[in-house]
């Protein structure tokens, strides 16, 4: 793979990538099933974890380097990086100089919705570090102004071009997908997210979709890329750093969020983040403190 930054890269890169010599995570207001964060740190800072979403981001400063897939993997300035739902990854700064990066957590779904009408299934990226300028300059578009909110039209015609660049590289161009139950899928996750903080059971879930666990189970994960337990664990920790940011207690966070304790919600968060919600917190004080912004 070409590790060399092309000029092209660098168009809508300059005043992003300049190092400021401040460690932190700048998280941008949400959007359905898009979160976007900016991050800027020195080490190892990520343990092995994994998401149930895909991650697409744009390395802006120094090498950012993780584990993945049984490899060591190398980004550089300009490069792409695409981590797959499910795939283990740790993550931190491959030099001395640190590491500057912005990244995007986009949901499975919202790729299905867009691909549905093709029946192409969800795109599988081989190489997880991708020069390639034009979908970089796409992520950027929804990556450049972190304190604004995304506005729904730029989201659909966002989601489109990402699924055409992830597709560009996908191993599998036209790759076949059998009928999903969509009304049934789509009403277990709405039921999910209604109520997440509290535990639900197979029978509800079956009685609401008419499908058994197991067929259910399979519908749901070829739409949404995860299981449904771990579909409802995820909106819980989201919940959880909503709350987090609010200044709220690591304990009073477990119990409002449906976790058995306080040791139950640290364990998962570490599970899903690769950090701890004390490590979080931190780095998200750390931003604030620095005029609301690690760039």
């Amino acid at each position: 793979m070409n590790q060399d930054l092309t000029p092209q890269a660098f168009e809508g890169l300059e005043r992003l990538c300049e190092p400021q010599g401040r460690s932190g995570i700048l998280t941008a207001p949400s959007f359905p099933g898009i979160e976007r964060i900016e991050a800027q740190f020195s080490g190892n800072v990520f343990e092995p974890h994994r998401h149930d979403t895909y991650a697409l981001g744009v390395t802006l400063h120094g090498v950012q380097t993780f584990t993945y897939r049984g490899e060591r993997r190398f980004s550089l300035p300009g490069q792409v990086i695409v981590l797959h739902p499910d795939e283990e990854h740790d993550g931190g700064a491959g030099t001395e100089d640190g590491l500057h990066y912005r990244m995007l957590y986009l949901e499975p779904a919202l790729l299905m919705e867009c691909l549905e009408a093709e029946k192409i299934g969800l795109p599988f990226v081989d190489q997880p570090v991708i020069a390639d300028d034009a979908l970089a300059q796409v992520l950027l578009a929804a990556l450049s102004e972190l304190d604004r909110e995304l506005d729904e039209l730029f989201v659909d015609d966002f989601v489109s071009r990402v699924a055409g660049g992830l597709s560009r590289h996908s191993q599998v161009r036209r790759r076949a997908l059998g009928t999903v139950a969509w009304r049934q899928v789509r009403a277990a996750r709405d039921y999910l997210e209604a109520h997440a903080l509290r535990p639900v059971r197979s029978g509800e879930l079956a009685s609401i979709t008419g499908l058994d666990r197991f067929t259910l189970s399979r519908h749901f994960r070829t739409a949404f890329a995860t299981s449904p337990h771990r579909y409802m664990l995820m909106r819980r920790l989201q919940q959880a750093k909503a709350l987090m940011g609010e200044g709220e207690g690591f304990a009073d966070v477990a119990a409002a969020t449906g976790f058995a304790d306080q040791a139950h919600f640290i364990r998962h968060f570490k599970k899903a983040y690769g950090v701890t919600p004390g490590r979080w917190a931190g780095l998200q004080r750390t931003a604030q403190v620095s005029n609301g912004s690690v760039s």
